[in-house]
C-alpha cells in the first residue's frame, strides 16, 4: 500500500498572491508594543508565538569547483513572543547543521532576550558567545545549542545567525507554536536555475524581480496555526506549510546548460562506491567461534536468517545515532560491539550474505524521520539501512538495533513505506519497493469469565494473548519486569489484579497473560452498572477534537476480539441485553461487530474490531469521528441488571 499525503500539494493548486514587500524591524530594534503584547491575536491559547521568522539565501557560482559549483548562504533572523511559563521551553534553542563538509558552517550568531522593568523601560539581556555550544551530532551533522537567559511571562526573543556554505534545503512557515509573519527569499544569478515547491493548504503571498545579474524571488506566509501534537500523528516535518528550493542547473549564454539535478540511479551508483556504505558491503567481517556453533549443521534458511539477526542484535550494542553509514568502519564496530544503526546494520547484512542468503541493504526512512519523495532523488532522505532478505517468495526486513520485533516481522516504524532496496552493487540496480506485512497483524484475544453478587461485585478470571505486532509492543514492558505488564492492563483503580502469570514460549509464539479480577459494579438503589469493555485498551476515544491536520496513521493491520462470559446472581435479571451491532466504515476498512445472548442467568457478550488499513486522510476526518464517536459509544455501553 502507498503512503498518503493530503498536505502535499502540487505548486500549480498554490493560493499564490502577489503583495506589497514588507521590511521587517532590524535585529534589536524591538517595538514596545511588542512586549506589552498579552496574547496572540488568532490563537488566545497560545504560551508563545513566533512573531516573525525569515531566511534569505544568496546563490553563488563558482565553476572552478565543478563538484560543488554552487555557494549558497542563508541570513536567518527569528523573533519569539513568550506569553506563559508554558512557553519557555521555545527558549531553548538547536540549530541542526550539516558540518561533514568542513566548508559548511554556522557564524555570526547573536541572540538577546528583551524585558520591559518595572517603570516600563527596555532591559536588554545578550547571550554570551561562552554560552553557545557547538554538539557533534555524528561525524556528518552537528548543533549549535544555547539557551536565553532572564525569560519570563511577556519576554522577546531574538536571534540572527548565518549558514555558510549550505546548498538547497527546506523553509519551513509552520513551527509547533503559531507563526504571525514567516518568509523565505531567493537572491541567485541569472545563470543560476532554481526551483522552488510550495507544500501548503493556506494563502502564500509570493513577489519577484529581475536585476541586471541576478533575480530574486520572495514567499511569505502569515497568522499561521500552530501544528500540535495529534493521535496517531506521524512525522510533523511531512504536515507543516514548507517551501522546499532545490538548484537544477546552470544556463550561461552560448554554453550548453548543464544539469544539476540528481537521479536515484546517480545517487546508487554514489552510494555504492562511497566508503562509507558500499565498500562497507565488500568487507569480510570475521566470523566467531560462537556463531559458528549455532550454525552447524543449520541448513534451513529462515533458521539461519534467525540465528544471525539475533546474534547480531545480542551482541551489537547500539548509541542511539541512525544513519546509513558505517561511518568508524563495519570491522571497527564489529571489534567493539558498538555502532550507529548504518554500522550495526551492514555487519548484519555481510554475516547474511556470507551465510549464502538473499541480501540487499534497503535504504529506509522511519516514521519519525517523515516520508520519502521518491520524485527528488538524495540520499539525505533516509535515516536507516536495513537488511532486505528474500526467502522463496517472503520477503523480511531486519533491523539489528530494534530488539523486540522477531525476524519474521517487518519493524513497525517502516511500515506501508517505500524503501530502495540496492539490487546489484556491481552495476548500481536498485528499485524502489513498498514495505508492507499483509500476513501479520497486532491481533489481541481477550478472554473474560465472571460472576456478579447481590452486592454488586464482579470477580472472575480473564487471559490476554498478543499476537505479532501487539506482542512486540509488550516486550520493552516485559523485560523491565511482569510488573510493568500488570500495569498496563488498562484498568481503574478499583480494579484488583491477582495470580498474575505471563507465558511467553519464543519470539514467534504469542505472549499470554492470565489472571484474577474483582471488580465493584456502579449501583444506585436496587440497579448496578457493569461495563463488558473489559482490558481491551480501547476505553478512551482518542479522536475527540473536532478538526485534524494531519493523517491518522495507525501501521499495521489491528485485530482485536473480546468474548466475555458473566454470570449473574439468583434472583437477579438484566434491564438491557447488549444489542447486536455491525457497523462499517463506507471503504470497508474497519468493521466492528457486536454479539450478546443471555440465557440461565448468563450473559455472553463477543466484540469483534478489525482495521484493515495504515492510513486514514485527514480529509475523510469528519465521517471517521462520527464512526469512533458510535464506536466508543457501543464499546462502554452499561449493562444493567436489578432484583427480579
Amino acid at each position: 500500500m502507498k503512503q498518503l499525503f493530503s498536505l502535499a500539494l502540487v505548486c500549480l493548486c498554490l493560493k499564490l498572491s502577489a503583495q506589497q514587500f514588507t521590511e521587517l524591524p532590524k535585529f534589536g530594534k524591538v517595538d514596545k508594543s511588542e512586549l506589552e503584547m498579552t496574547e496572540c491575536s488568532f490563537d488566545k491559547n497560545a504560551a508563545a508565538m513566533v512573531l516573525f521568522d525569515e531566511g534569505e539565501s544568496f546563490f553563488k557560482i563558482n565553476t572552478n569547483m565543478p563538484n560543488a559549483p554552487v555557494f549558497q548562504q542563508t541570513e536567518h533572523h527569528v523573533r519569539i513572543k513568550i506569553f506563559n511559563s508554558k512557553g519557555f521551553d521555545n527558549a531553548n534553542i538547536k540549530i541542526r547543521y550539516f558540518s561533514a563538509d568542513k566548508d559548511i558552517s554556522i557564524k555570526s550568531l547573536s541572540a538577546q532576550t528583551y524585558n520591559l522593568d518595572a517603570s516600563g523601560n527596555m532591559v536588554i539581556s545578550k547571550v554570551e558567545k561562552s554560552n553557545i555550544y557547538t554538539k557533534a551530532i555524528n561525524s556528518r551533522y552537528s548543533e549549535k545549542i544555547f539557551a536565553f537567559p532572564d525569560v519570563k511571562e511577556g519576554s522577546v526573543l531574538e536571534y540572527k545567525y548565518i549558514l555558510d556554505g549550505a546548498s538547497e534545503g527546506v523553509w519551513y512557515f509552520q513551527k509547533s507554536i503559531p507563526v504571525k509573519f514567516s518568509r523565505f527569499i531567493i537572491d541567485f544569478p541569472v545563470e543560476l536555475r532554481v526551483a522552488t515547491s510550495p507544500y501548503v493548504n493556506l494563502p502564500v503571498q509570493h513577489g519577484s524581480s529581475k536585476k541586471s545579474s541576478s533575480n530574486y524571488s520572495w514567499y511569505a506566509m502569515e497568522n499561521l496555526p500552530a501544528l500540535e501534537d495529534e493521535p496517531y500523528m506521524s512525522c510533523r516535518e511531512d504536515y507543516l506549510q514548507r517551501l522546499e528550493a532545490r538548484i537544477t542547473a546552470l544556463d550561461f549564454p552560448g554554453v550548453p546548460v548543464r544539469n544539476l539535478v540528481p537521479t536515484w540511479p546517480k545517487i546508487i551508483k554514489d552510494l555504492v562506491e562511497d566508503e562509507d556504505f558500499g565498500k562497507q558491503l565488500k568487507r569480510n567481517i570475521p566470523r566467531t567461534a560462537d556463531l559458528d556453533k549455532m550454525m552447524e549443521s543449520v541448513t534451513d534458511p529462515y533458521k539461519k536468517m534467525k540465528i544471525i539477526h539475533n546474534y547480531v542484535r545480542n551482541n551489537m550494542a547500539w548509541n542511539n545515532y541512525d544513519n546509513i553509514w558505517a561511518l568508524e568502519g563495519v570491522r571497527s564496530a564489529w571489534k567493539d560491539k558498538k555502532g550507529t544503526s548504518g554500522e550495526i546494520n551492514l555487519i548484519l547484512i555481510n554475516l547474511l550474505k556470507d551465510a549464502g542468503l538473499n541480501v540487499k541493504p534497503v535504504l529506509v526512512s522511519t516514521r519519525d524521520n517523515g516520508v520519502v519523495n521518491t520524485s527528488v532523488a538524495g540520499y539525505s532522505q533516509f535515516n536507516k539501512v536495513m537488511a532486505y532478505v528474500q526467502i522463496d517468495e517472503k520477503i523480511y526486513v531486519l533491523d539489528a538495533t530494534e530488539v523486540n520485533t522477531p525476524s519474521h516481522l517487518i519493524p513497525d516504524e517502516v511500515m506501508d513505506s517505500e524503501g530502495l532496496v540496492i539490487e546489484k552493487l556491481d552495476n548500481f540496480e536498485g528499485g524502489w519497493r513498498v514495505l508492507w506485512d499483509n500476513e501479520h497483524r497486532m491481533e489481541k484475544n481477550i478472554f473474560v469469565y465472571a460472576s456478579l453478587n447481590d452486592k454488586g461485585m464482579m470477580k472472575g478470571n480473564a487471559t490476554i494473548t498478543s499476537k505479532d505486532y501487539a506482542k512486540a509492543k509488550l516486550l520493552p514492558l516485559l523485560r523491565t519486569g511482569a510488573d510493568k505488564l500488570k500495569e498496563n492492563l488498562h484498568v481503574s483503580a478499583e480494579i484488583r489484579i491477582d495470580s498474575f502469570v505471563v507465558t511467553n514460549e519464543n519470539d514467534e509464539s504469542p505472549l499470554i497473560q492470565a489472571f484474577g479480577f474483582s471488580l465493584p459494579a456502579a449501583s444506585t438503589n436496587d440497579y448496578h452498572y457493569f461495563s463488558t469493555n473489559l482490558f481491551t485498551g480501547l476505553d478512551k476515544n482518542p479522536f475527540i477534537a473536532d478538526e485534524r491536520a494531519t493523517d491518522i496513521f495507525f501501521g499495521p493491520k489491528q485485530s482485536y476480539q473480546l468474548t466475555c462470559n458473566i454470570s449473574l446472581p439468583e434472583g437477579y435479571q438484566l434491564e438491557n441485553v447488549p444489542k447486536n451491532i455491525r457497523m462499517i466504515t463506507p471503504d470497508t476498512s474497519i468493521v466492528f461487530t457486536r454479539q450478546s445472548s443471555f440465557s440461565n442467568n448468563l450473559l455472553l457478550t463477543t466484540i469483534k474490531l478489525e482495521f484493515n488499513s495504515p492510513i486514514y486522510l485527514a480529509d475523510i476526518y469528519p465521517g471517521f469521528q462520527e464512526f469512533y464517536k458510535k464506536l466508543f459509544a457501543y464499546l462502554n455501553e452499561k449493562v444493567v441488571y436489578k432484583v427480579k
